[in-house]
Formats: structure tokens, C-alpha cells, sequence
């Protein structure tokens, strides 16, 4: 390789290098921020690993230890550090294994609902019109409705089930993504790079993907990682009331569903679970702000 074509190579490398250390003194500011995202790490580590990490595999049944306490409560057993549930299952086994659920559900859908977000808000901020109109009519009919309660009349139509229930979840959070790129399209679409681009010959799809769309990108980034963590705490809620995830899947809102009727008489088959989707939504919250703080010029400058 010649050195004419290196220097290119190498003039572009520290301006990456450069925007990566921007963003990250930016993010690293937000402490909250830099601690979600050390949770989230390990979050994921434990989901990629739960084989390894978990003492048993989370269908197996021990007769002999309904409701087994955790270790440190008496009558617990370092057997089952976080106590078993009602079948004789080991709770913390049946947590490492449900991070992959909750994990996968949350990339699933906002996925599904960035690309169709993404399409829908290109095709209405770029052409305007009858196109806009329609399409945005249709978003503002799904978001009159709860989103729960829309996510539960899907599910309904549609069959219980993990993948219907990630659909479902799916469709209701679309708009919002939709509303974000129309918004960000009908302010970039008049900018002189825009118009430079059209004269220079560009096709409508190359303007919609390849100019107008990388502009666009920040908030979509800081909307995606909070609709993360509503996507998890949805899938939970329709798990809980049976529409999600079936059982024995190691869902933590199956998990809840399972245990409720035995909240009195043993705490910890909810309260882990539960403590589970907290720090799991929590953490997300959190590395969100920090993306907006980093990615927001106005933030920024303040």
C-alpha cells in the first residue's frame, strides 16, 4: 500500500479516537450513568455464562425442598443460596437463566420497533404530504390507548406466548420512534448538505438513508436504550398475567405469576424476581440519561 493511500487512513483514525474520548468524558460525567453501565455489564455477563454461573439447570425439582428459604434465613441451606420456589426449583439458578429472557425480549422488540419506527418516520418527514398524514394518524390512534392495555388486546388476538408477546410489545412502542424521525427528518430536510446532495444527483433513497438518517441518530440512541427497559418491564407485566412468557419458563414476570399466592408465607420467591427487573430497569435508566448527556450538544454546552 502506497503512502498516499495510508494518510487518508490515519488522518481519519484520531477524529474517531478523539469523538470516542468527547463522549466518554461526557458520559463518564454522570456518575449514575457509569454505575448503570457497570450493572448492565454484569447483566450481561451473567446471561451470556448462566451455564457456568448457575448451580443447576432451572427446570430441575427437589422434592425435598419446597420453599427453602435462603442460606442466611433459618432453615435455609447453602445448598440454595436464594432459597427454592414452590416446586423445589433453585431460585438464583432460575434468575441467571431468566437474564437471557429478559435481555433478548428487550433487543428483540426495540429492534423491531427502531427499524419500523425508522421506515415509517423516513416515509412521513421526507415526503410530507397524504403519506405523512396517513402514517401519522396511525401512530396517533396507537398511542391513545395505554400501552399495556394495547400490548394485552395483541397478545389476546394473537395467542399467549414469548414471541407474540414481544410483537406485541413491539408495535406499541413503534410511534414513538416513528414521531422522533419525522421530527428529525423535517428539521434536517432543508439543510444546505441536503439540498447539496439532491442537486449532486441523489436519489430519494439514498437521501432518506445515507444523508438525512446518520443526522439523526443521537436521539434515536438515548429513545431506543429507555425503550429497552420498557420493553422488559411490559414482557414482565404480560408474563405476570399469564400472556407472556409460559411457565416454566425462567421469565422473571412468569416467575412472580408462579409465586404470588405465596407472598405471606415466603417473601423471597417475589422479592428476587422482583429485585431482578428493578436493578435490570434501573440500570438502563440510568445508562440513558448518560447517553442523553453525552449526545445532546445543548447538554453539553450547559
Amino acid at each position: 500500500m502506497s503512502q498516499t493511500e495510508i494518510a487518508p487512513m490515519a488522518a481519519g483514525s484520531p477524529d474517531r479516537l478523539t469523538g470516542l474520548k468527547t463522549f466518554w468524558h461526557y458520559f463518564s460525567v454522570n456518575r449514575g450513568a457509569v454505575i448503570g453501565l457497570f450493572v448492565f455489564i454484569l447483566l450481561v455477563l451473567a446471561a451470556l455464562f448462566a451455564p457456568l454461573l448457575a448451580p443447576y439447570a432451572p427446570d430441575i425439582q427437589d422434592k425435598a425442598a419446597f420453599l427453602r428459604p435462603p442460606a442466611w434465613q433459618e432453615g435455609g441451606s447453602t445448598q440454595y443460596l436464594l432459597g427454592t420456589d414452590p416446586v423445589g426449583r433453585d431460585i438464583l439458578s432460575r434468575l441467571l437463566y431468566g437474564a437471557r429472557f429478559s435481555l433478548l425480549i428487550g433487543a428483540v422488540v426495540v429492534t423491531l420497533a427502531l427499524t419500523g419506527g425508522i421506515t415509517l418516520g423516513l416515509l412521513a418527514g421526507y415526503f410530507r404530504g397524504w403519506v405523512d398524514v396517513a402514517i401519522m394518524r396511525v401512530m396517533d390512534l396507537i398511542l391513545a390507548f395505554p400501552s399495556l392495555l394495547l400490548a394485552l388486546v395483541l397478545v389476546t388476538i394473537l395467542g399467549p406466548g414469548l414471541f407474540n408477546a414481544m410483537l406485541a410489545i413491539a408495535l406499541v412502542l413503534q410511534p414513538h420512534f416513528a414521531r422522533l424521525v419525522r421530527a428529525a427528518v423535517m428539521a434536517e430536510k432543508s439543510r444546505e448538505y441536503v439540498v447539496a446532495a439532491k442537486v449532486a444527483g441523489a436519489g430519494h433513497l439514498r437521501l432518506m438513508l445515507a444523508t438525512i438518517l446518520p443526522n439523526c441518530l443521537a436521539p434515536l440512541i438515548v429513545q431506543g436504550t429507555l425503550s429497552f427497559s420498557n420493553a422488559i418491564l411490559e414482557a414482565a407485566a404480560l408474563g405476570f398475567l399469564g400472556l407472556g412468557a409460559q411457565p416454566p419458563t425462567p421469565e422473571w414476570g412468569t416467575m412472580l405469576a408462579s409465586a404470588r399466592e405465596f407472598i405471606l408465607r415466603a417473601w423471597w420467591v417475589v422479592t428476587f424476581p422482583g429485585l431482578a427487573i428493578l436493578i435490570t430497569v434501573l440500570a438502563i435508566n440510568l445508562i440513558g440519561d448518560g447517553l442523553r448527556d453525552a449526545l445532546d450538544p445543548k447538554l453539553r454546552r450547559s
